[in-house]
Parts: structure tokens; C-alpha cells; sequence
């Protein structure tokens, strides 16, 4: 049982697209796609596709606090000052001990592990290795960076579960506030691109390297010439509060988190079940009390890899039937990897707000193992106000997110 209900508030993105949630959304509608070629090292990686966000103004950011920042540390920064300032928190509140945040990413910052090592192993030494390096590269780096930088006081967690991190974050978050251990939780996941990353997803066969002359068109969520994943950047944070606060101070709610699920598929650290897919969803369903045929919407995790797809798909038809329209938002951004949970649950909070379902990107042939869910091709009408958004990860690690729209 609950003791508080808990909204949104306000939310703040750095995307493929760069910066904001007008941006975002706008280029979603209007099936832009945040997918370029990128270099990387040869022999490294055969994939040569990305979705890497552009300038965003890193420099606009105070040197003191910048110093300790790789860059996903700096996009997170830049998309919770967003939202605060769509809440319009004060900045009291923020240093206060009841304002916390809930931040994931995959690991540190790849970027800067590299440029350790390259350090270390020419010299064989860490004499020439300036400290502020280290704290880009600990595992909660973008969390402690976000709490330094805004003068956090509460509590500060930071989630490292591969591409669930965005969405358990928002879940942690929403506990805490729903249960009363804090009153406002910024949450949300950040990563950043580097060929290492591509390059691990390539070493499992899992990453695409069959549009590398045509990024536009990969990936290809549920389609049957799909051929992997593409690996983007970015930060999604939101923030989350009490109903009964927001209400107090005149706050806007963007939607409601009625619900959130966390399981550990154990059956196979790289292969999904849809059985445990199918489990989360359930739980996540019972949290929020309400049953699937009332679900409007299911924003998929679907990162356009084969067992990936198919097993999902499975695991909806058989909770929700066929009829309820499903999309997955990585064929416009690829997959952000620790920001996909958080930029893609913004994303969902605005076609709740307007009303409408947007299609999935490069879904041209359906694959017919995936047939037995509803993939609408074109922008549709949201028929109702609450939906789902899904995000698994490698290793077993399954989240739920159940939203309503604004009341």
C-alpha cells in the first residue's frame, strides 16, 4: 500500500537530437532520425553507426564543477537543470535533506577508463594521472557529480543495471517519495558513446553493422531485416514529487507513476525469457492496481535485436492480447543505453499529454514472429491515459513503469 501518490513534475533531456524535451518530442513526431556515422578505430568495431548528441554548451557550466564531468555526467547536468526549472523547485528545497536523486548509468565514463589506461600501460605508472580523472570514472560518477553540482544534501543513489538503469532509477525514485523517505527525487539514467561500448555489443552479435552506408535506416525495432542494435547517448531526468505537494505549491503534473516492477530473470544472463518479461509487467500492473486491459499503450524496450524482440512481443500478446498498440522509440535514437528507460518514459509522458501514439521508426516488413501484437506504422490516436513503458537489460534485470496522464 502506498502512503503518497506520486507525479511528475518536471523533466529535462539531452538527446541524439540535443537539448531539451521540446526538441526531443518534435523530431519524434515528426520521425526524424538521430542516427549518423560516426569513426572508430580500425579492427575495433565493424559497426560505423551512432546516435551522438551534438553541441549542447558543455561550457556554459561552471569550470569548478565541469572539471569532474565526462560527458555524461554533463548531460545529465544540463537535463536536471531542465526539469527544475520546468518544476520550478526551489533552490532551497533542492539543498534541503528531503530532496534526493536517483541517477544510473552503465558504468563510468568509457571515455575516460580509456584514457586512464593509455596513461597507465605507455608509462607503467600513474605519476602523470591527474586525480580529477577518477571521479569520472567510478561507477556513480554522474550521480555524485549532479548532487556536487547542485548542492544535494538527501539521499543520492545511482542504479548501475545496463539499459535498465534509467527506469529502475525512476522506480527507486518513486518508492522513496511514495513511502515518504523523501519529498522530491530527480531520477533518471545517462550515458555516453564511445567505440568500446559499440564494440562490446559487436562482440556479442548483437550490434548492427548492415546500414553503416544508410544510417537513417537502422535500427529496426520488430522488423524482420533487423540486424541489431546502434548505439546512442544522452540523459533523461524527471522529477518526481507527491501529488499532494504539487498541488500545494501550484506545480504542473505532467502524469502520474502509479506503478513499478524490478525482477531478475535468472535463467540466462543474455538471453530474455518471455515469461519473466511477461512477470514484471504483471507486478508492475498489480503495484499500480490496475488490470491490462485498461493499458492504452506499451512503449517497448525493443532494441531491434532478434531474440530481444521476439521474446517481448510474446510476453505482451500473452498479458495484453493483440490489440493494444505497441512502439518502440530506439528506431528514431537508437539505443541510449542507461538514458533509453528515462528519455523514452519523457517521451511517453508526451504523447500521454497529446494524446497520440508515436509509431515505430524503420518498421517497414513486421517481423511475423512479432505478429502478435498491435505495431501501429503511422502516428495514431492514444486511445486512453494509462500506459506501460518496459526496460530490460543484459543480464536478467527487467523493469515496469506504469504512467497516467494528467488528471
Amino acid at each position: 500500500m502506498h502512503v503518497r501518490r506520486v507525479v511528475i513534475t518536471g523533466m529535462g533531456a539531452v538527446s541524439p537530437y540535443g537539448k531539451g524535451v521540446g526538441l526531443l518530442f518534435s523530431l519524434l513526431r515528426r520521425g526524424k532520425s538521430g542516427i549518423s556515422r560516426v569513426n572508430a578505430p580500425e579492427g575495433l568495431t565493424v559497426p560505423r553507426i551512432a546516435g551522438v548528441v551534438p553541441d549542447v554548451g558543455a561550457e556554459s557550466i561552471p569550470r569548478k564543477i565541469r572539471r569532474s564531468m565526462s560527458p555524461l555526467s554533463v548531460y545529465a547536468y544540463l537535463a536536471g537543470c531542465e526539469a527544475l526549472e520546468q518544476a520550478a523547485v526551489p533552490p532551497g528545497v533542492v539543498s534541503g535533506d528531503r530532496f534526493g536523486i536517483a541517477l544510473g548509468s552503465t558504468l563510468g565514463s568509457p571515455e575516460s577508463l580509456e584514457s586512464f589506461f593509455r596513461q597507465y600501460i605507455a608509462s607503467a605508472s600513474m605519476e602523470q594521472i591527474k586525480s580529477m580523472l577518477f571521479f569520472r570514472i567510478m561507477s556513480h560518477s554522474a550521480a555524485a557529480n549532479l548532487a556536487q553540482a547542485l548542492g544535494v544534501s538527501g539521499r543520492v543513489v545511482s542504479p548501475s543495471a545496463a539499459c535498465a538503469s534509467g527506469c529502475q532509477a525512476i522506480g527507486l525514485g518513486y518508492e522513496a517519495v511514495a513511502f515518504g523517505r523523501q519529498d522530491y527525487m530527480l531520477c533518471g539514467g545517462t550515458d555516453e558513446f564511445h567505440p568500446l561500448v559499440q564494440g562490446t555489443f559487436d562482440l556479442l552479435t548483437a550490434a548492427s553493422s548492415g546500414y553503416n552506408d544508410m544510417p537513417e535506416s537502422a535500427p529496426r525495432p520488430f522488423d524482420a531485416n533487423r540486424d541489431g542494435v546502434v548505439c546512442s547517448e544522452g540523459a533523461g531526468l524527471l522529477l518526481l514529487e507527491s501529488l499532494d505537494s504539487a498541488h500545494a505549491r501550484g506545480a504542473p503534473v505532467l502524469a502520474e507513476v502509479l506503478g513499478f516492477s524490478s525482477l531478475s530473470d535468472s535463467g540466462s544472463i543474455a538471453e530474455p525469457s518471455s515469461a519473466s518479461l511477461a512477470a514484471c509487467m504483471r507486478l508492475a500492473l498489480k503495484d499500480a492496481g490496475v488490470q491490462p486491459r485498461e493499458i492504452a499503450y506499451i512503449n517497448a524496450h525493443a532494441t531491434a535485436t532478434e531474440l530481444g524482440d521476439i521474446a517481448e512481443s510474446r510476453a505482451i500478446a500473452g498479458l495484453f492480447g493483440t490489440e493494444v498498440p505497441v512502439s518502440s522509440l530506439k528506431g528514431h535514437i537508437g539505443h541510449t543505453m542507461a538514458a533509453s528507460g528515462s528519455l523514452e518514459t519523457i517521451a511517453s509522458v508526451k504523447m500521454l499529454g497529446e494524446g497520440i501514439i508515436i509509431p515505430t521508426k524503420n518498421l517497414e516488413s513486421p517481423d511475423e514472429r512479432c505478429a502478435g501484437i498491435r505495431l501501429p506504422r503511422i502516428p495514431v490516436d492514444l486511445p486512453g491515459r494509462i500506459i506501460v513503458k518496459n526496460s530490460f537489460a543484459l543480464g536478467g534485470i527487467n523493469c515496469s513503469l506504469v504512467l497516467g496522464g494528467p488528471q
